[in-house]
């Protein structure tokens, strides 16, 4: 009978985790670990409203280890140095952990691996960020996928690894440990927070969520997944709004498959194949690191980017004159998430409209994104720049605030909740409120220019300025 470390990261739960799985399963004893690494808790990673849901979800998954009999063990350090330590401490034999595919992770987790191995003591990695292993999928010859479609019908076909219940019951020794983590704790209280958080964090949250969106919602996900608002009170649109959990760890993305897969329709069939996305994102960061700073595509490495700070403010605090790209920053502001059809439109604004780059937009989410994660937030930025992987036309991905609005808000509900100065212009209006004339700008109780800026570019003209860029880099 040995001791085994399992040693937590964005794996937050007690259920359908395997690393936890594999060490209960035995007869010896088990510490349940959380290390505070201040490389991420001061680090370029480091925002306020993901340390609240982390500090959150922390507390409640050592509730759910104490009713096990075990309790979450926190130590403050670099993990290299931590789990050695800890490994002596209590005589264990294997630290188990759940792989990472950041290439921060990969190269903490490969430090971690040679301080333990010569301290005498195993390493185990485990599956169980991902629906599957983001190595596993290859292409006929061996090499890895650039492209989403034939990615996913590679994915389709990988084995699924087993889903595992909560262990009943957990043995720990005594060992000591530091009080868990307040928010405060988790990120340097000079950054920015968001006064009405989206998504509560734990796992118990994660579950209710999930069951919710399973239970009814995702029956229309097809057809509604670009909604940016629907009737009833769902914050997150046609969208699960399940992500924040899904970066954590909170809930499985595994087990999500598998519930989503017991149901027919096209609309699980269409979440299942968001899914697919999240790790073919991550497949593409594993085998792409450089990605985290440059562009894949090495012919728009040489795009000419623009400096305008005035215009780069206007566009954080959702002051550009598109009520669209407002509301979908404002969104971000108040609440760490954001609609991913808003994602794809304010990205889309602030590289080909005010051809600002896209690593000052990764930058500003990754500060407030309760879901940012390196891969996930890296490969959508570059997606609708038009400079990563499954690559199309940069002006098939220019799009129009304008039109985006009109189709996915035809009533106006998502951009009045986040504008609030626009909520009695008329819904013709809404899309253009510059063109609101002065007998109309009174009615609606809306100055252009004064209560509400007037667009602080043209679009038109953008976007012909951004395909002269596109090309140029391209030749």
């Amino acid at each position: 009978m040995g001791t085994e470390i399992v040693w937590f990261r964005r794996d937050l739960r007690v259920r359908d985790h395997p690393a936890l799985h594999e060490a209960a399963s035995g007869d010896g004893s088990v510490v349940p670990l959380f290390v505070v690494d201040p490389a991420i808790t001061g680090g370029r990673g480091a925002s306020r409203p993901r340390a609240r849901f982390l500090a959150a979800s922390l507390h409640e998954l050592d509730g759910a280890l104490r009713e096990r009999g075990g309790r979450l063990v926190v130590r403050h350090g670099d993990p290299g140095e931590v789990l050695p330590a800890l490994a002596r401490e209590v005589g264990a034999d294997v630290v188990r952990w759940t792989a990472d595919a950041s290439p921060f992770g990969r190269a903490r987790d490969a430090r971690v691996s040679d301080a333990l191995e010569a301290a005498g003591v195993a390493a185990s990695e485990h599956p169980g960020q991902y629906v599957v292993d983001p190595a596993a999928p290859r292409t006929g010859s061996g090499g890895t996928y650039g492209v989403f479609s034939p990615f996913h019908r590679s994915w389709e076909g990988q084995e699924r690894r087993p889903i595992h219940d909560a262990p009943r019951a957990l043995r720990v020794p005594r060992v000591g440990g530091e009080g868990l983590p307040a928010a405060r704790d988790l990120a340097p209280r000079d950054l920015p927070d968001v006064p009405e958080p989206f998504a509560e964090g734990g796992e118990e949250a994660g579950l209710r969520a999930a069951r919710s969106w399973l239970d009814g919602p995702l029956a229309d996900y097809a057809d509604r997944h670009d909604a940016l608002a629907v009737p009833g009170a769902r914050p997150a649109g046609g969208t699960s709004g399940l992500s924040p959990h899904l970066r954590w760890g909170t809930i499985s993305s595994r087990w999500l498959e598998a519930r989503a897969r017991r149901l027919d329709g096209e609309g699980p069939a269409a979440f299942v194949r968001q899914l697919a996305w999240r790790d073919f994102y991550a497949h593409v960061y594993l085998h792409h690191p450089e990605d985290r700073h440059r562009e894949h595509q090495e012919r728009y490495r040489s795009l000419a980017w623009e400096e305008d700070d005035e215009a780069l403010d206007a566009w954080r605090a959702g002051r550009t004159g598109y009520p669209l790209v407002d509301a979908g920053m404002r969104q971000l502001a108040a609440t760490g998430w954001m609609h991913n059809r808003a994602r794809l439109v304010v990205g889309s604004f602030l590289t080909k409209d005010l051809h600002l780059d896209w690593r000052a937009g990764e930058r500003h989410f990754h500060r407030l994104l309760l879901d940012g994660e390196p891969a996930q937030n890296d490969g959508n930025w570059q997606w609708v720049t038009s400079v990563g992987v499954d690559p199309k036309p940069y002006f098939q991905r220019m799009f129009n605030p304008i039109r985006q609005q009109q189709r996915f808000d035809p009533d106006g509900r998502y951009v009045r909740r986040w504008v609030p100065e626009l909520r009695r212009v008329p819904d013709d209006l809404l899309a253009e409120p510059w063109r609101m004339d002065e007998d109309q700008q009174r009615a609606a109780g809306c100055r252009i220019g004064t209560d509400y800026p007037a667009p602080i570019v043209d679009h038109a003209e953008e976007r012909e300025h951004a395909a002269a860029r596109y090309r140029a880099a391209a030749a």
